[in-house]
């Protein structure tokens, strides 16, 4: 029979701990964690032959007895589909993760020195959090990644217990911490596959393209099939290639063979789907993530955006208050209060945004830094200035990624400092993803500035990515556009200077004798004046022509300014 957990894992949430767990402790930060200790290479043979000896330990303790019921092959159970799904580098889904939490709470009582068994329940609590919006469950997985380490040492054949720690730094948006762990176990173990996704995570929240990159080539040549393709759709995604994510992203649909695994894709292709304005196809991919895998719940905030689109509006406000039901992300409650406040209801909208106040400060408390959402709340919604002052926080500690050069360029718009914010803004388009925000934005800013042309060009993209990008903003992007008007007539070649006039001719003496000779019997004849030059300049030689053009043409965004 399977080794269950001691509470029913369709139940929905993780077994609590016993009375002798001392999971349970203040949230400190994946940095109140030592720094891990530098590379030791005359242990990497040791380490490795570590790391296979933890996997045979813990497979075995999770293999099920033979109930004498038959000699058939066994189904797995729950506990074996997440294990499953670990070692594949796919989702579990809700079910399986909370019965594997409890299996191995279960097991790590009688064990407590089991560090493969403490490290797998410690990333399993990262992962339940992550799911389910529960930041509580962060302080216990650094407790129990650090029981782990305490009972073998990373460098002792325990990486996995790093890389929770670097999945524990990116969940609480500590990327710094998550890049150190995450290249420890890299430098020590360059073959482990599993640390690639945390450093992928932390590369991209620091804003390092090249870096995110490398190790995105490098995880898909170790780990083949699904998850590498997902990984690559999202790399592709952020980089503006959208055929390239598309097609990426469909072929892991198509393979995913798990309902996690497939509720995931599908929900990615809903969120692709989406950013190209597309909402009928986005509520249908959306719909199908949630058949697949009812623990889907993103995909609920996902259906509910793209109904906004559709001017289904009671629908969308019943998925959004069915998302913050079950999954309770303060990035919902922000886009609830916006709907609401798009509807005339700002009653209803303050109680979001108040909402959105509390989580993020439950947030604070587990470790969790959601400094990007609430600068992005309070530019909109509250004060420019603390927004600014957030997001040169989050500048100051390398989180350089495009969603940080947005906003930080949009609260310095916002704080009245236009010019400022304008580079920031260009920054975050200039990285190729295609976001209806981020070019809104800049459009918005380049119009403050009186910089028609390039406003005009972006608040239609802005427009023509997403025409429904935001219920509040997407209106004011069509507004603006509006007040700026067609670009004049003609384009940019009626608005280059003349070329310059041509030289006036000069007298050739030459032609002036053979005129004398011409004339016959010794008479002189006077000398012919030049010709006075043409009131109008005459034409340049056709390569003259192009070099002056090239030269007079404005640059890209406009040198003048029509409104």
């Amino acid at each position: 029979m399977d080794v269950m957990p001691q509470q029913d894992p369709e139940s929905g949430r993780p077994p609590e701990p016993s009375p002798q767990d001392p999971y349970v402790m203040p949230a400190e930060g994946a940095t109140a964690v030592p720094p891990p200790p530098p590379t030791l290479r005359t242990t990497l043979r040791r380490a490795a032959f570590g790391a296979v000896a933890a996997g045979v330990l813990l497979a075995g303790a999770l293999v099920a007895v033979d109930d004498g019921e038959g000699d058939g092959p066994k189904e797995p159970g729950p506990v074996e589909r997440a294990e499953a799904a670990t070692t594949a580098g796919s989702p579990a889904s809700l079910s399986d993760l909370t019965a594997l939490i409890g299996d191995r709470q279960k097991w790590v009582e009688s064990h407590p020195r089991d560090a493969p068994s403490l490290a797998t329940l410690g990333t399993a609590y990262v992962e339940w959090a992550r799911r389910s919006a529960d930041t509580a469950y962060y302080a216990r997985a650094e407790e129990t990644l650090k029981r782990s380490l305490e009972a073998r040492a990373g460098g002792r054949g325990n990486g996995e217990a790093w890389v929770g720690l670097a999945a524990l730094a990116n969940a609480r948006h500590d990327f710094l911490a998550a890049k150190r762990w995450g290249e420890t176990v890299k430098r020590q173990q360059p073959k482990a596959w599993s640390v690639y996704p945390v450093l992928i995570d932390a590369y991209t929240g620091l804003g390092d393209q090249k870096a995110a990159t490398a190790a995105t080539e490098k995880f898909g040549e170790l780990r083949k099939g699904v998850p590498a393709l997902a990984r690559t759709a999202e790399l592709y995604r952020g980089q503006g290639w959208r055929e390239d994510a598309l097609a990426t992203a469909r072929e892991a649909a198509d393979r995913a063979t798990q309902p996690a695994e497939k509720a995931e894709a599908l929900h990615r292709l809903g969120e692709l789907a989406w950013e190209r304005g597309e909402p009928e196809e986005a509520v249908a991919q959306f719909d199908a993530a949630l058949r697949t895998d009812a623990g889907q719940h993103a995909s609920l905030a996902g259906r509910a955006r793209a109904l906004v689109a559709l001017e289904r509006t009671d629908e969308a406000l019943a998925a959004y208050q069915s998302a913050l039901e079950k999954l309770p992300r303060p990035e919902y409650a922000l886009e609830l209060g916006e709907l609401y406040e798009s509807l005339g209801l700002d009653g209803d909208a303050r109680t979001q945004y108040t909402a959105l106040r509390e989580m993020v400060a439950g947030a604070k408390r587990a470790g969790v830094d959601e400094s990007l959402l609430l600068a992005r709340f309070e530019a909109d919604h509250g004060d420019p200035d603390e927004a600014v002052e957030l997001l040169r926080g989050q500048w100051r500690e390398q989180h350089r990624s495009a969603a940080v050069a947005d906003a930080l360029g949009w609260a310095l718009h916002r704080a009245g400092k236009s010019q400022e914010g304008l580079e920031y803004a260009e920054r975050a388009v200039g990285t190729g993803v295609r976001n209806a925000s981020y070019a809104y934005h800049l459009g918005m800013i380049q119009r403050e500035l009186e910089d028609y042309g390039p406003a005009r060009r972006n608040l239609e993209q802005a427009v023509r990515t997403n025409p429904a990008f935001s219920p509040l903003a997407a209106p004011l992007a069509r507004q603006a556009l509006e007040a700026l008007g067609e670009p004049p007539p003609g384009g940019p070649g009626d608005m280059q200077p003349p070329p310059p006039p041509a030289p006036e001719p000069k007298p050739e003496p030459k032609r002036e004798a053979e005129r004398e000779t011409e004339s016959g019997a010794g008479r002189k004849t006077k000398p012919e004046a030049p010709a006075a030059p043409s009131k109008s300049p005459a034409p340049a030689p056709a390569a003259s022509k192009e070099a002056a053009a090239g030269s007079a043409a404005p640059a890209e965004g406009g040198a003048s300014k029509s409104p």
